[in-house]
This record gives C-alpha cells, sequence and structure tokens, in this order.
C-alpha cells in the first residue's frame, strides 16, 4: 500500500540519535552510525520525531510501505516497561489515534498487562532543551476585559529550529510565519496579527542550517492541513528570504494554499500588503 511514511536522509544523518527517544513506536534505531526505520511496520507516519532532528534530515514521504501494525509495535514496546508503554499510549491519546490507542490497550488487557496512568495532557520535551517542551494554552479573553493587553499566543514552541511541523497546534491552523523582529517593530502585534493563528519566528539573516527551515516550511504545508500562510517581514533586503523561503516550501509540497506578505517598516507601519495565490 501507499502511504505516509519517515524517510531519513543519509547524507545528512550525523547519527546523534536525538530522534530516537521521540518516536514512541521503537522505529528508529542507530545503526553504524546512521539512524535507520527498523520496519515500516513499525512506523505510523505521524511525524514526532521530524522536529527533534538537528540536522533536517527526517522528512515524511509517501510511498509504498507495509502496513503500520500496532500489535506488532506493542509486541516489540511491552519488553521496554512501563515507561515506555506509558509513553506510546500517550502519543496514540495525544495524535487523536483512537483505533490504534484502543488496540493497545486491548492488547495490554488480553494479556493482563496493567495499563500505567496517563498525563492529563500532551507534553513531549526536546532532547537537549527543556525551554522548547512543546505547551499549548487558550486566550484568555477575561485578562483584555479587564484592562491587561491580551497574549495571543496559544503555543510552546515558537523558534523554528524547536519547533515540530506536526505538532497539534499546526494542524489545520492559519500560520503566521513571522521575521523575529516584526513583534519588536510592532506594538499591536499580537491583536492585527497574532490572533486566531499558529505562530513560528526566524531570522533570514542570522539563523544558521536555514535548509532546515525549508524542509519544516514543507512538512507543515504538505502535511499538517494549513489553511493559510501570512508571512511577516521587516523592510530590510535580508528579511525577504523568508517569504522566498515559503515560496519554494509551497511549490516543494504541491499544495496551493492562500499566501499573504507583509511588510513592516523600522518604526512600525505597514509599507505593503499582497496576497500572491
Amino acid at each position: 500500500m501507499k502511504r505516509k511514511i519517515i524517510n531519513i536522509n543519509e547524507e545528512k544523518c550525523d547519527g546523534c540519535g536525538a530522534c530516537v527517544p521521540e518516536c514512541y513506536e521503537g522505529a528508529l534505531q542507530v545503526i553504524d552510525g546512521k539512524v535507520r526505520l527498523i520496519s515500516d511496520l513499525f512506523c505510523d507516519g505521524l511525524g514526532a520525531c521530524l522536529g527533534y532532528c538537528p540536522q533536517g534530515a527526517l522528512t515524511i514521504e509517501e510511498r509504498e510501505a507495509e502496513p503500520y501494525n500496532e500489535t506488532k509495535v506493542m509486541e516489540y514496546i511491552v519488553s521496554g516497561g512501563r515507561n515506555v508503554i506509558k509513553a506510546h499510549l500517550e502519543h496514540l491519546r495525544d495524535h487523536n489515534e483512537t483505533g490504534y490507542f484502543n488496540e493497545a490497550v486491548n492488547y495490554l488487557n488480553e494479556r493482563g498487562i496493567e495499563i500505567p496512568p496517563l498525563k492529563e495532557a500532551a507534553s513531549k520535551s526536546h532532547s537537549h532543551c527543556p525551554g522548547s517542551q512543546e505547551v499549548s494554552f487558550e486566550d484568555n479573553e477575561e485578562r483584555e476585559e479587564a484592562g491587561i493587553r491580551q497574549s495571543h499566543l496559544t503555543h510552546w514552541p515558537v523558534q523554528m529550529h524547536l519547533i515540530s511541523p506536526m505538532a497539534s497546534h499546526y494542524r489545520g491552523s492559519h500560520l503566521l510565519l513571522a521575521a523575529d523582529c516584526c513583534a519588536f517593530s510592532y506594538g499591536d502585534f499580537h491583536k492585527d496579527f497574532l490572533k486566531g493563528k499558529s505562530l513560528a519566528i526566524a531570522c533570514p539573516k542570522l539563523d544558521s542550517n536555514k535548509q532546515v527551515y525549508l524542509e519544516k516550511l514543507t512538512a507543515m504545508a504538505r502535511d499538517a492541513g494549513l489553511k493559510s500562510i501570512t508571512v511577516l517581514i521587516m523592510q530590510v533586503p535580508c528579511c525577504g528570504g523568508l517569504f522566498q523561503m515559503t515560496q519554494q516550501a509551497l511549490a516543494d509540497s504541491g499544495k496551493d494554499i492562500p499566501l499573504e506578505v507583509i511588510v513592516l517598516g523600522v518604526n512600525g507601519e505597514i509599507l505593503k500588503s499582497l496576497r500572491v495565490n
């Protein structure tokens, strides 16, 4: 069958293994200095590991592959003990994989294996930085009514090197891709640009390894079901690279997603707003 499954670019992979603990099916292992997909049967194609490769070696592709097999996965992970089972069940639940979740629970029940208590909400910590733990939260309209300026940020992290393109807060969202300086230049950034959108930020001049950004944006456009993309940049020439990168990602993804670019002046005014498609 043809389905979505992880692809590992061996030229980019340096074998660091940062992605391995983020695969809750045990599909990834470091073998001979490179991360390998040990079996198609173990990869559910959700891409939970994508944001944890510092080299951008992981992408999702669609190809002929054996169907994902939850029973085979459970046979493998139960040997890892209680914590491994817990992480896998939370992974299935947090990605709304109800069918696989129920199959896993039935597998455990049939064999008399105790189901560990699960966390109330999804919680994935980055391998190298606790500050990049994925968190979702809602607007608090009561604060605005009380006269306190309201934040419209709905999730964390937001920096492109730290985000996972398949995180739940990006799925089916309107994406705001903003250059780092924009929020400091424009006083009502939250109210006028961020409200109702998911956020990712980047600096097209100073950030390193921007190829990773292109690959993450492509994965978002192709697999996350984005409803629209707004690119917010400054008038300085280097900022144009963020818009060009987004156009390339859309072209690579093959998706027709509404795209708008907004250019801010260094003193905070809107210089240009253009809908591209």
